[in-house]
């Protein structure tokens, strides 16, 4: 276009004056075009971030509850281990009891599985973190209830082939099992007491308040070869055959569980189990658990789970509980963590219910759980002594 035809253009078709505003008058059905093409634009970036977000979710609420009840905490939520975390950025926390460090450490064993879990979270507004949080719940749940349901018939496998019972376990029967089987009683019996003994077996059976059996006293079956030196209580403690068989079915493969050789060295089981894999990689091989959530190292954490889950196969109990009679797994789970996590070993812990009235500090303090934390602390008072 020439500036002749330029000028005509200007004058044929003049800009608008602005008015007291300085606004130009321009055309209503362009500013509405532009709107709806800034609204759309904003809508398309909503649906982004909402995707992102709900991906997010869908990530957290599939590996969480496989990482929350097996390596973190059997029974805390996952908003206590935030909200402990939470009150350490804002308080004091030297005075911190037992419970809060517990809690804290299975904060740190969470965010070391999912490092990226904090600052994600802190992107959710409070719905949909309130829908999340009861969905991880759920399902981890269900993980450990489907944990629970395979080494029902698994435990009740290995004890049929390890100890040739009379009476044959049956996978699908509870009921025959605990203290009214042999084998089951012997390898539930707490260490300090010799199962041997008909008077032992009596007493606790009948639930006498000479024989109470509680998480103060460690079982038989988490001991190597399911024998106990009391002079060294911590002499082939989680070393056992059968954690080493439960670790596997749960973190590996069931079938992997079939490889424990017994000899209670469980150190190597993830390697072992990575090693196959590579030796199997034209074959295509479901990853396992332990892959799922990148656990490259048996953890406290984990052996305290395995321990609970096997504990509760070999009773007689149906549905999962935290208590069963006098043995509270809560406080089982506990010890266990405690025992590796808060050296030299846990503090027994005294509750009322049942024959636990009975559980007087001087009746716990001839417990195994007791007397092998004196007897790490004895080792420890020696060694400094000698430095």
């Amino acid at each position: 276009m020439s500036v002749a035809e330029l000028d005509h253009h200007n004058a044929t078709h003049g800009l608008a004056l602005p008015d007291l505003s300085g606004a130009v008058p321009t055309s209503t059905e362009a500013r509405a075009k532009r709107r709806i093409a800034a609204l759309e634009e904003e809508l398309q970036v909503m649906k982004q971030e909402r995707g992102t977000k709900q991906r997010f979710i869908a990530d957290l609420v599939h590996y969480m509850p496989l990482t929350l009840r097996r390596i973190v905490a059997l029974y805390a939520n996952i908003e206590d281990l935030i909200a402990e975390n939470d009150r350490r950025c804002e308080e004091a926390w030297q005075d911190s009891t037992a419970d809060q460090n517990r809690l804290q450490r299975g904060y740190i064993a969470l965010a070391n599985a999912l490092p990226w879990i904090h600052e994600r979270l802190a992107e959710l507004d409070a719905n949909d973190a309130e829908d999340m949080l009861k969905k991880i719940k759920k399902g981890a749940d269900a993980a450990r209830g489907d944990d629970t349901s395979t080494l029902k018939d698994l435990v009740a496998a290995w004890v049929n082939q390890s100890f040739h019972p009379s009476n044959l376990l049956k996978s699908d029967d509870k009921q025959s099992r605990g203290f009214a089987h042999d084998i089951c009683g012997k390898l539930l019996c707490p260490a300090e007491w010799d199962w041997s003994k008909d008077y032992v077996k009596a007493g606790i059976r009948d639930r006498t308040s000479e024989y109470i059996v509680s998480e103060n006293s460690w079982p038989l079956f988490v001991y190597e070869n399911y024998s106990v030196n009391s002079s060294n209580l911590e002499q082939g403690l989680f070393m056992s055959k059968v954690l080493v068989q439960a670790f596997k079915a749960i973190f590996t493969s069931p079938s992997s569980a079939k490889e424990a050789d017994g000899n209670g060295d469980g150190a190597d089981i993830l390697e072992n189990n990575r090693h196959t894999r590579r030796a199997l990689n034209q074959v295509k091989v479901k990853m396992c658990v332990a892959s799922i959530i990148n656990m490259r190292k048996v953890t406290p954490r984990s052996i305290a789970y395995v321990a609970c889950q096997v504990r509760f196969a070999l009773s007689n109990v149906s549905s999962w509980c935290i208590v069963d009679g006098d043995f509270d797994y809560e406080a089982f789970w506990n010890n266990i963590v405690d025992f590796f996590e808060d050296a030299p070993g846990p503090v027994a812990k005294v509750f009322g219910k049942n024959h636990r009235e009975d559980l007087t500090p001087e009746v716990v303090s001839k417990m195994s759980v007791t007397a092998l934390a004196e007897q790490r602390k004895a080792l420890e008072d020696a060694a400094f002594d000698s430095d």
